[in-house]
C-alpha cells in the first residue's frame, strides 16, 4: 500500500512536467517574398480556387489561409503565422496599395502573428510606405509589423511622414507574444543587400544587421524575458554559397537569435540550415510554398522537432471568405488603373500558343519588354526629320522583369497577367510604374552598359542580367574582367543588323531608352567598378544630362510638365497592337518571341586570340603585367638552372 502511495504520489509530480513539456511545443507558419501575389498564376487567368485539381496555377492567398487553417486543425500546440517583407509590388494589385493596403489588410484577416518590411516595401519612398500602413489602420487594420534597424534622418523631412507612423506604433521594433506560457520575442531586419537595392529607401538608411541582432536578443531576453527570440530577417540565403549567405552569417554573429525566418533572395529552402543554435528557414517567394516550422522552447532555446514545406498549387482548395474578398478587389483595381486604357483586370490583350520564358540568359520575354520599350519611346521622341532621335536600343535587367508569359490552358493573355512581368516602381511624378528614360550614349558606352551583364552580373547575381533590343552582342567569359565583350550589331529583326564601331573614337551619339530606375543604375555603375565602367548620359547635343527626371520620356508635351511614359502601359499597347493573324479578335504572339533570338551569345575560349582581340587598357595592362611576371619567372628559372649546371660541374 506504501509503495503504490509512492507511485501515485511520484506520477502526480511528473503529470504537470509532462503537460508542461507538451505546452511548450510551438508552430510556426511562414511566407516571404509574397510580392502582393494574391492569386494564382501563371496565368492568374486559369486560377480556380474554389475547385481542385482542375488548373496549373500554383499559389494564392486563399490557399495559403487552408494551410494556416489546416495547421490549427491538426496541432493541439499554438500557432504563429509570420512573414518576412516584400509582401507588396509584383501585380495590379500593389498599384493601390498607398490608397487601399490591400496585402496588410488581408494578412490581417489572415491572423499574421509578425510581419517584417522588405527592401520593395520601400519602393514607394517613405512617404508611401507611411501611407499604405496609414491606409490599413484606417480600412479594417494591419498584423502587427516590426523592423528593428531603421534609422531616420533627423535633418530631412521626407521620412518625417514614416516617422510618425512608427512613433504611432503602426510599426514596432520589436513584439512579444505569450502562447502558452511561452514568450517569444520577435523582431526584423532589412539586409545589407536589400537595404543596397533600396534607393528610394533615402533618407532612411539601416544599422547593421547583425549588430541589431545582438542588441534585439540581449533586449529580449533581459528585459523582456522571452523564451525565443525569432527573427524575421529580410536578408537572405544563397544555396549554392551557404557559408556566406546573409543570414548564415547572421546566426554565427549573433547566436542568441532561436529561429531565423529568412527572405530576399527568393530562395527554394526544402529542409532548414541550423548554424550553432540557430534554425534558419526561407520558403521560396510569391506564395508558391509556405514553410511549417515544429519546435519545442527547451532549455531557453528551439529544438527543432519537425519541418515540411507545402507547395501551394491546385491540390489546395482555397478559402472561400478570402477568395470573395480578393475576387472584390480584383474589380476595385481594374476600374482605378486600367480603365483609362479601356481594359478591365481580367481583359485579354493577346494569345499564345508558347510559353515565353524567362531565364538568366536572353530570354523571350525580355526581348518582348525590351521590344515594347524601344518601340513605345519612340512613338514620342522619334523625328523623322531628325534621324538621330530615333531610338535604336533598349535595355532592361533581370531584377525588373518578375514573370514569364505563361500560355495556361487557354492561351490567353490578360491585362493582370502581362501587367505581373513588368510591375515595379513609381515616376518622380509620384505615379506607379517606372517610366521610360531617353539618352544618348557614345557606342563605346554601349559597350560598357553590355559589360553588365558580362562582367558584373557573375559577381552580383542574376537581377544585374540585361535583356537588350536593338543590339546583338557575343562576349568571352574567360576574358579579363570589364572587357569580355568581343562584338557588337546594331539593328533589329525586321531590318538585319551591321556592325557598331564600339572604339572610343567613334564620337557619334547613340539614342536608347531604359526605365528611369536602370537608367540610375547605368549613370552610377562607374562607382561599382572604379570608374572603368563609367556611362554619362546625354542630351542630343551630348552635353551631361544632371537629373535623369528632365529625359523621363513625356506622352504629351504640349501639357504642363511631363507626362511620363510607363513601360508596364507601353508593354500592354504594344502587345495589343500585334496582328491577329488567325481571325479570332485577338492579337497573336509573334513566332519570333518563342525562342531566342542570338541577341546574346557567350562564346568561351582560351585561345589567345580571343583572349586579346580588340582588348581594351584593361585588357592589355593585365597581359603586360602576364608578360612581366612570365618573364621574371623564366629569369628566375634560368638562375635556378645555371647554378644547379656550376654545382654539378663543380
Amino acid at each position: 500500500m506504501k509503495l503504490s502511495a509512492s507511485v501515485f504520489l511520484v506520477l502526480l509530480l511528473l503529470i504537470p512536467l509532462a503537460v508542461s513539456g507538451m505546452d511548450r511545443k510551438l508552430t510556426f507558419v511562414h511566407t516571404n517574398d509574397m510580392h502582393s501575389h494574391l492569386l494564382g498564376f501563371p496565368p492568374m487567368l486559369d486560377y480556380t480556387p474554389g475547385r481542385t485539381g482542375d488548373d496549373g496555377t500554383r499559389g494564392g492567398w486563399a490557399r495559403i489561409m487552408t494551410v494556416i487553417r489546416n495547421a490549427r486543425a491538426e496541432r493541439d500546440n499554438p500557432i504563429l503565422v509570420v512573414d518576412a517583407g516584400d509582401f507588396t509590388m509584383g501585380t495590379l494589385f500593389h498599384m493601390v496599395c498607398r490608397e487601399r493596403a490591400l496585402e496588410l489588410r488581408l494578412m490581417k484577416r489572415m491572423g499574421y502573428d509578425a510581419v517584417t518590411l522588405g527592401n520593395h516595401e520601400f519602393d514607394l519612398k517613405p512617404d508611401g510606405l507611411a501611407r499604405m500602413l496609414d491606409a490599413a489602420r484606417r480600412n479594417g487594420g494591419l498584423p502587427p509589423v516590426v523592423s528593428s534597424n531603421v534609422i531616420f534622418n533627423t535633418s530631412d523631412p521626407r521620412d518625417d511622414t514614416l516617422k510618425k507612423a512608427f512613433d504611432e506604433g503602426l510599426v514596432r521594433p520589436y513584439r512579444v507574444v505569450e502562447r502558452s506560457g511561452v514568450r517569444i520575442g520577435f523582431f526584423g531586419l532589412v539586409g545589407k543587400d536589400a537595404a543596397e537595392v533600396s534607393p528610394f529607401a533615402a533618407p532612411v538608411s539601416f544599422g547593421d544587421a547583425a549588430e541589431t541582432a545582438r542588441a534585439m536578443s540581449a533586449l529580449l531576453r533581459n528585459r523582456e524575458k522571452v523564451d525565443l527570440v525569432v527573427c524575421l530577417s529580410h536578408g537572405g540565403l544563397v544555396l549554392n554559397d551557404l557559408s556566406a549567405s546573409e543570414d548564415v552569417r547572421l546566426a554565427r554573429e549573433a547566436p542568441d537569435i532561436d529561429i531565423i525566418i529568412s527572405g530576399h533572395t527568393h530562395t527554394a529552402l526544402p529542409k532548414p540550415i541550423v548554424q550553432g543554435k540557430t534554425i534558419i528557414v526561407q520558403a521560396w517567394c510569391y506564395g508558391l510554398w509556405a514553410g511549417i516550422l515544429d519546435v519545442t522552447a527547451d532549455g531557453g532555446r528551439a529544438r527543432l522537432d519537425g519541418y515540411r514545406i507545402v507547395e501551394i498549387d491546385d491540390r489546395i482548395a482555397g478559402d472561400a471568405g478570402l477568395t470573395g474578398v480578393i475576387d472584390g478587389y480584383r474589380g476595385e483595381v481594374g476600374s482605378a488603373v486600367l480603365s483609362p486604357l479601356g481594359l478591365k483586370f481580367d481583359s485579354i490583350v493577346a494569345r499564345t500558343p508558347f510559353d515565353l520564358d524567362f531565364v538568366v540568359d536572353e530570354s523571350p520575354v525580355g526581348n518582348l519588354i525590351t521590344d515594347a520599350s524601344r518601340w513605345y519611346a519612340n512613338r514620342f521622341v522619334y523625328d523623322p526629320r531628325d534621324p538621330a532621335t530615333k531610338i535604336v536600343a533598349a535595355f532592361d535587367s533581370n531584377g525588373i522583369i518578375r514573370a514569364a508569359v505563361a500560355k495556361g490552358k487557354t492561351g490567353r493573355i490578360s491585362a493582370a497577367d502581362l501587367f505581373s512581368s513588368l510591375p515595379l516602381g513609381f515616376g518622380p511624378d509620384g505615379t506607379m510604374g517606372y517610366p521610360l528614360v531617353a539618352v544618348y550614349l557614345h557606342a563605346s558606352e554601349i559597350k560598357k552598359a553590355l559589360e553588365v551583364p558580362a562582367s558584373i552580373y557573375p559577381i552580383k547575381g542574376e537581377d544585374y542580367f540585361l535583356q537588350i533590343s536593338g543590339l546583338r552582342y557575343t562576349c568571352n567569359p574567360h576574358r579579363m574582367i570589364f572587357d569580355r565583350v568581343t562584338g557588337i550589331e546594331i539593328g533589329s529583326d525586321e531590318e538585319g543588323y551591321w556592325p557598331l564601331d564600339y572604339s572610343t573614337s567613334n564620337k557619334k551619339l547613340y539614342h536608347i531608352t531604359a526605365n528611369y530606375y536602370n537608367a540610375s543604375f547605368l549613370k552610377i555603375v562607374g562607382d561599382f567598378t572604379m570608374n572603368i565602367l563609367n556611362i554619362v548620359p546625354k542630351d542630343r547635343n551630348g552635353r551631361p544630362i544632371e537629373d535623369l527626371a528632365t529625359a523621363i520620356v513625356d506622352v504629351d508635351p504640349h501639357r504642363p510638365g511631363i507626362q511620363e511614359a510607363k513601360q508596364w502601359v507601353g508593354l500592354l499597347e504594344y502587345v495589343r497592337g500585334f496582328d491577329d493573324a488567325n481571325g479570332d479578335g485577338y492579337p497573336d504572339m509573334p513566332e519570333r518571341y518563342r525562342k531566342k533570338l542570338g541577341r546574346i551569345v557567350s562564346q568561351p575560349s582560351l585561345c589567345p586570340v580571343s583572349l586579346l582581340r580588340r582588348g581594351t587598357w584593361i585588357t592589355w595592362s593585365a597581359f603586360g603585367v602576364i608578360l612581366v611576371v612570365v618573364a621574371l619567372a623564366g629569369v628566375v628559372a634560368f638562375a635556378i638552372v645555371k647554378r644547379v649546371r656550376r654545382r654539378r660541374g663543380a
